[in-house]
């Protein structure tokens, strides 16, 4: 069970590498030729050749994600996933996990709010016992009662661990708060409720409608003969059954009007965690690379404005960073940081001031000239392994986009003036609706908290659950 990690990973910034300080001369990025064939039971393959590194992977994508969770059963997408490889027709999960050794591969599944991946890595010369081991975990799976019950006993007690930890647990309350019972507004992996509503029957009935050839795309990298694991993998998923999969609509959820504060009440706490923001918007926005820049230059990096001001010049707190988590329907759009309970108002209100100076400024060329080459520099690395090329691939074919995403990803940096950072900060940074959760200790900061919003919401870190909030006041 995954859940969201510490205030640097709520970004999804891997591919910036936040704490890197300068970038590397611009160069040509571009995606490798690979081809796609859909067999006959519907499964979409993409096979992308990769010479080299004696390494192949498997990125699969089954086109239904934690969103489908039924309500009152969220976590169920994630609990199917995480049994896949705990015992099948053929093997025990010790077993698979032997055989899986024994050849040094490497085999994971997690379910998110869009999809659920499969992800698999063997080397070359294992590439036929390794595909036998993927097909044999994707479908054949048995869910066994013991693995079941362990795998939720687990993930009830990982719930409880993360809320020790407001960093670990910010952005699910977030979430929570501006979606409210709605699919993105649920935690993926289950909280203390709906864990418990949860069983073996439930997870197979989910992998039974939801897991088809039709509904899955698989990508393939690396070191290969395309015609030959194009043969191999007709023969050995060809015969997966076909099915009819129940449409999941994901709910567009309208941007919140106005302010509004949840505070979650830590009395332990001697810090406050913080988030603020909005709805923001979605993968395929045509205006999603010049988001990119201009939140490069305002939260995205160590020399952030966001960073530099929260840290570097007043040292209020260790890090301050934005994002937009970019999925299917319009996700979220944040920024997050820390402080101790004494600076809490000063640290929200400067990054608010710094949140108020880009809508009234805007950005210089010089900054857009810096975040340009900050992420020409640190994208190439992002689709440097198999197993980053597949899952890339993968996804672009989920959500509809082509390999101009990355072979031209330049000339659209390139492309992003003052004039459009400033239509896009107008458009997509919010400035006067706004949504704010605060993790911290109630009593230090429940007064001090209450000019930031007329809707203010409350509840405690030890109550059950991380939406809808059990008490509220005007």
């Amino acid at each position: 069970m995954r859940f969201q990690k510490k205030i640097t990973d709520l970004l999804g910034l891997s591919v910036l590498a936040v704490f890197a300080s300068s970038a590397s001369p611009a160069q040509s990025i571009r995606i490798p030729p690979h081809e796609k064939t859909v067999f006959k039971n519907g499964l979409t393959v993409l096979l992308l050749e990769k010479h080299g590194v004696p390494i192949v992977s498997f990125d699969a994508i089954v086109k239904t994600g934690a969103a489908a969770d039924p309500a009152g059963q969220e976590g169920l997408a994630s609990m199917a996933a995480g049994l896949l490889r705990k015992g099948t027709k053929t093997r025990t999960a010790q077993q698979f996990s032997a055989d899986l050794d024994y050849i040094g591969g490497s085999f994971g599944a997690n379910a998110g709010g869009d999809f659920t991946t499969i992800s698999a890595e063997f080397l070359t010369k294992d590439l036929s016992r390794g595909l036998e081991l993927f097909s044999d975990a994707v479908l054949h799976p048995t869910f066994p009662q013991g693995e079941a019950d362990k795998l939720l006993a687990q993930s009830l007690d990982a719930v409880k661990g993360a809320k020790d930890d407001p960093q670990q647990v910010l952005g699910l309350y977030y979430n929570g708060y501006l979606y409210g019972a709605r699919p993105y507004g649920w935690p993926d992996g289950g909280d203390e409720v709906s864990l418990k509503h949860i069983n073996r029957d439930a997870i197979l009935k989910f992998y039974e409608t939801y897991y088809a050839p039709g509904n899955t795309i698989l990508a393939v990298a690396g070191e290969f003969n395309a015609a030959e694991l194009r043969k191999r993998l007709e023969e050995v998923l060809g015969v997966w059954p076909v099915k009819t999969i129940p449409a999941v609509t994901i709910p567009v959820t309208a941007p919140v009007k106005g302010k509004r504060l949840l505070l979650i009440d830590k009395p332990d706490a001697t810090q406050t965690y913080f988030a603020f923001g909005n709805i923001g918007t979605t993968v395929n926005d045509p205006d999603r690379v010049a988001i990119r820049v201009v939140n490069t230059v305002f939260g995205g990096r160590f020399t952030s404005l966001l960073n530099e001001a929260l840290r570097v010049e007043s040292g209020l707190t260790y890090g301050a960073q934005s994002s937009f988590d970019l999925r299917k329907a319009p996700g979220t759009f944040g920024i997050y940081s820390f402080t101790r309970n004494e600076t809490t108002v000063q640290a929200i209100d400067l990054a608010l001031q710094v949140l108020q100076k880009l809508h009234n400024e805007g950005l210089t060329p010089e900054q857009l000239a810096s975040a340009k080459s900050y992420i020409k520099g640190q994208f190439p690395p992002s689709i440097e392994t198999s197993s980053q090329l597949a899952r890339r691939i993968a996804q672009n074919e989920f959500y509809g986009l082509d390999d101009n995403e990355v072979n031209q990803l330049e000339a659209h940096i390139d492309a992003v003036t003052p004039e459009i950072a400033k239509q896009v900060i107008q458009k997509h940074f919010p400035a006067d609706d706004l949504v704010f959760v605060l993790i911290g200790k109630a009593s230090a900061v429940t007064h001090a908290v209450q000019k930031y919003a007329e809707k203010q919401d409350a509840r405690a870190v030890a109550e059950p659950g991380f939406w809808p909030p059990p008490t509220g006041k005007k």
